[in-house]
């Protein structure tokens, strides 16, 4: 590897300086690289590995979904008080160049892997591989790794990096390879849940830091690096959405004194704004005053955008031939693909940024899954509901059961005081939690987003739909000899017999409103993420030639490992795990040539 794909300069600097580091050496050289090469794992025991390997996030268990909603609302509360963007300015404000031997480079971007460990590492370990033949296309491992953001799930928490992220790729490149591959990162929602601070600790550059066998590669939650042929890699942090901090403006000033007219420019956001406008005109606002203010001024042409935060692959082309990529399948669960729409206007229509800038049609060129496969993938709610969240159908069992027993008065329903009973103070409040909990289930595809009409309609009506439920389990309950035992017997027997059972009934129902209300654009994530599907799953290898040619490989892999072996291989930066049955990566779509 040539000296300039390591070195660094500041922004203001008119060249690069040389800024090679030495490795060290001896039998704790793997521990400074970030893996393990003195000592290799002997079998896949969490002890034997150093992390423990996660199953996917059950994105609707309660208490999750109450964690997450209180990390989210804190989040945009006192965001701006937990902004160590501010901060970073204090920090060297560094350019890394990256240029292979060869004088071209290969570049992949990956987003949103943090997940389960079997999809996290299947893409881990295609990422880590010398080599990947993929449609005949021989794809060595790539020189530089953007990861794009959402390294870890549900929340930025130590152990939550080190066993869904930084374990599984520190497994698939335990020590860095002869051509010492750098690696970025843009920080996501997730990544913001703690104000950045676990983010900063692994991905921020201080002396000689590794991510696996990957050394990093940036100076602050954003960076710049110069390719080759004048090609450039920025990447933005935004804060989820909020706006582009003035300390990084500053720094990217300095960056663009070193762009012209010839320089085309690869722009890495933390989620695809160009798409969520549609729903959300001012997501693009951002990104557009970037490209506006830094980028034009000096000539550039902004050739790629590339995102992940939606789980899947999509393209979309414009006249110009510029193309909006979401990357964002490296390990989340899947985001539907039959949903997007075919045709988006960029800037979109009514907002400052359009007012600004000229709008251009883009077109939906490509996506993963194609859409048919997409909408086959929602009708398994029914099947994976229940079994990928067991805590979401017991709480439906438990509201369920309190349900029936309000309606039922336990012993005396059918008294002569029934008729009276069915107004009862418990029962009425037991009826206004369900629909209003429903009711506000039914919410926007982003937290800023307007509640209209269809969401209040699908969402007070789903609520009614579990109170006939429990009506229809009521009567059903009064033709059990149960209800006719002496207190507290009924009780028990509606815990251990009706809860279990009406709970899986209630999660049939709300399987069947998220089918429903998807096609209505509600609940669109809710409908696939309660599903955690690992598979399809992928990320975008990338090659610039000597010349100039930038081609995409948009890799993915329908089918993800479930089971590993230790690797008999025992070169040091091997694999430590391989998976027993091979993965077979195809292409999403043919190679895109930009230039």
């Amino acid at each position: 590897m040539t000296d300039d794909h390591t070195s660094r300069d500041e922004p203001g600097d008119v060249g690069p300086s040389p800024g090679d580091r030495i490795q060290p050496q001896g039998p704790y050289a793997g521990e400074a690289a970030g893996g393990r090469a003195a000592r290799r794992p002997r079998s896949t025991d969490p002890l034997e590995l150093g992390f423990t390997p996660r199953k996917p996030v059950p994105w609707l268990a309660p208490f999750l979904l109450i964690s997450t909603g209180l990390r989210t609302l804190l989040a945009m509360l006192f965001g701006a008080y937990l902004d160590k963007r501010e901060l970073q300015k204090a920090l060297d404000a560094e350019i890394s160049r990256q240029v292979g031997p060869d004088g071209g480079l290969w570049l992949d971007y990956v987003a949103d892997l943090g997940d389960g460990f079997n999809a996290t590492y299947s893409v881990a370990y295609l990422l880590a591989q010398r080599e990947i033949t993929v449609d005949g296309h021989r794809l060595p491992r790539a020189q530089t790794l953007v990861m794009g953001g959402d390294q870890v799930y549900p929340s930025a928490e130590y152990a939550a990096y080190e066993d869904r992220c930084k374990g599984p790729y520190q497994a698939a490149l335990p020590a860095t390879p002869a051509e010492q591959p750098t690696i970025f990162a843009v920080p996501g929602n997730h990544d913001w849940y703690d104000g950045l601070t676990a983010f900063l600790r692994l991905f921020v550059r201080t002396r000689d830091r590794h991510f696996g066998g990957w050394r990093t590669g940036q100076s602050r939650s954003y960076f710049a690096a110069e390719l080759p042929a004048d090609w450039w890699l920025l990447g933005l942090d935004d804060q989820s959405g909020s706006y582009v901090d003035d300390p990084q403006l500053t720094y990217f000033d300095a960056v663009a004194k070193r762009l012209g007219p010839q320089s085309r420019v690869i722009l890495a956001v933390p989620a695809p704004a160009w798409v969520k406008a549609v729903d959300q005109p001012t997501a693009y606002d951002s990104i557009d005053y970037f490209i506006r203010t830094i980028v034009a001024p000096t000539g550039a042409q902004v050739r790629l955008l590339i995102s992940g935060d939606l789980h899947h692959y999509a393209r979309y082309t414009g006249p110009d031939g510029r193309q909006l990529v979401t990357s964002g399948s490296g390990g989340a669960y899947l985001y539907p693909t039959h949903k997007l729409p075919e045709r988006i206007e960029v800037p979109p229509p009514d907002t400052l940024a359009r007012r600004s800038s000229p709008s251009q049609a883009y077109e939906l060129a490509g996506r993963y899954p194609d859409a048919a496969r997409s909408r086959r993938y929602g009708w398994g709610i029914f099947a994976r509901l229940p079994r990928r969240n067991p805590g979401f159908s017991t709480l439906l069992g438990v509201l369920q059961t309190l349900l029936m027993l309000s309606m039922a008065g336990v012993t005396d329903f059918r008294s002569e005081a029934s008729e009276q009973r069915l107004f009862s103070v418990p029962l009425v409040l037991m009826v206004l939690v369900t629909v209003l909990a429903a009711a506000m289930f039914a919410k926007p595809p982003s937290s800023s987003g307007k509640r209209h009409a269809r969401h209040w309609i699908l969402g007070v009506g789903h609520g009614l739909a579990h109170v006939g439920l429990a009506a229809v389990g009521t009567w059903a309950w009064l033709a059990l000899p149960f209800h006719d035992w002496s207190w507290p017997l009924p009780a028990v027997a509606a815990a251990v017999v009706y809860l279990p059972v009406i709970g899986l009934v209630a999660s049939q129902l709300v399987a069947a409103y998220l089918l429903l209300a998807s096609a209505f654009g509600v609940n669109v994530n809710e409908l696939f993420a309660g599903q955690g599907i690992e598979d399809a799953k992928g990320f975008v290898r990338m090659r610039i030639d000597p010349g100039g040619t930038l081609t995409l490989y948009p890799i993915a892999v329908d089918r993800v490992a479930r089971d590993w072996q230790v690797n008999p291989d025992q070169s040091s930066d091997s694999s430590w795990l391989t998976p027993i049955t091979p993965l077979t990566p195809r292409l999403a779509e043919p190679p895109v040539t930009l230039t």
